[in-house]
């Protein structure tokens, strides 16, 4: 097993930036529960609970397991607890008293739990500090680019691996299972980090043929066609998220055996097209109702309005989304939005078409927004793979 642990100066460099956000927000402290964001601010996914001071260290409450959370972590203040009704006090006495004001995961924490922390801090105010926890981890370091850029490269590999098992006579199924295996061996977590509670993330998706022309088929790998064989000469689109010591990477590729049928070879080059013109306009202050506005127009400009994010009455609103420590991050790539691209921001950029009991044809990619463009973080080439 391979030693994994995030540096000392990424945990320090985090902290710094969380509490500039804290003290500006007048929030006096941060009681993170979230397992992605505990690992985020602390560098362990143990059990336990991380309060984040706006001035001063952090402290960080283990209830299993305390040695490897130790090792993990780099924060001076780590204590062991046996139950969370222990946690109130050990603030007030590490702090000198209770936060006025403190900040919970409002988007993820459920109800009844935040209930219970209420009956046990005894707190003036409880405000939702999810928003300042997206901003910072949306701006990924050069450290955070490199586990990126390793996860990529188990993806390329996994792909490659692809493009030599794939034969007739296998089951969607079946040769998803192939290439997962495969993967697992590189290190593929599997578990994929999904903050949405009614979005679940499954480590393949495969469609071939009129399967993938199903409409809502390209959201579930549990299509109808789950047990048909796979067979020559038609499009199969195979999207594969993947992660690597808790970083994701999205990707999606066209596949075909012996050949693939002109009409479907035109419509994948053609989303290729999309997804390239896209990258190409990405530059630091452009927003991302722009970013989707020129793709619908480059559509527009080939000839596939009608297929393009869906067939008419089923289409979706965004290309793209954060992609980070978890498979879908903010912000969203989507129709309308005002918000500007920022550097240091990366994105899984889709393209996609539905032709209704036809086919699919797609691309995705991902990419890292840099003050001079797009840089792709993606290592599977930009192609359609027939085999």
């Amino acid at each position: 097993m391979n030693k994994f642990k995030v540096p000392s100066g990424e945990i320090i460099r985090r902290k710094a930036i969380i509490q500039k956000e804290l003290q500006k927000s007048g929030i006096d402290g941060l009681f993170i529960v979230q397992r992605v964001d505990l690992f985020y601010f602390s560098g362990t996914a143990q059990n336990g609970y991380l309060y984040m001071p706006a001035e001063g260290e952090p402290l960080l409450f283990i209830k299993r397991y305390m040695p490897r959370a130790q090792e993990e972590t780099s924060l001076k203040n780590v204590v062991e607890i046996k139950s969370i009704k222990e946690v109130p006090g050990l603030i007030s006495d590490f702090y000198g008293n209770l936060p006025g004001k403190i900040g919970f995961e409002f988007d993820v924490l459920p109800v009844r739990d935040f209930n219970f922390y209420k009956s046990l801090f005894h707190i003036d105010k409880y405000i939702d500090g999810s928003t300042l926890i997206h901003n910072v981890r949306m701006i990924k370091s050069d450290w955070e680019i490199e586990q990126m850029e390793r996860t990529a490269e188990l993806s390329k590999k996994t792909f490659e691996y692809m493009k030599t098992a794939i034969r007739p006579g296998l089951t969607e199924m079946e040769f998803a299972g192939m290439y997962e295996t495969f993967a697992r061996k590189l290190g593929h977590g599997a578990k994929l980090r999904i903050r949405d509670f009614q979005t679940e993330g499954y480590p393949w998706h495969i469609l071939r043929g009129t399967n993938c022309g199903l409409v809502g088929s390209l959201n579930s790998p549990f299509s109808r066609g789950r047990n048909k064989l796979l067979t020559p000469n038609e499009p199969i689109i195979i999207d594969l998220p993947s992660v690597l010591n808790g970083f994701h990477m999205d990707e999606t590729r066209m596949f075909a055996i012996g050949s693939m049928p002109d009409r479907a070879m035109d419509a994948c080059r053609a989303a290729i097209d999309i997804h390239n013109a896209v990258l190409e306009i990405v530059k630091p202050g452009i927003t991302f109702g722009e970013l989707f506005h020129h793709s619908v127009e480059t559509a527009e400009s080939l000839g596939y309005s009608a297929p393009y994010l869906g067939p008419p009455g089923y289409k979706v609103n965004f290309i793209g989304h954060g992609v980070g420590l978890e498979l879908i991050e903010h912000p969203i790539i989507a129709i309308g939005e005002k918000d500007r691209i920022e550097p240091g921001t990366t994105f899984a950029l889709e393209s996609k078409m539905v032709f209704k009991n036809e086919f699919s044809a797609g691309i995705k990619s991902v990419f890292l927004a840099t003050e001079q463009g797009a840089m792709l973080i993606s290592k599977v080439p930009l192609e359609i793979f027939i085999c």
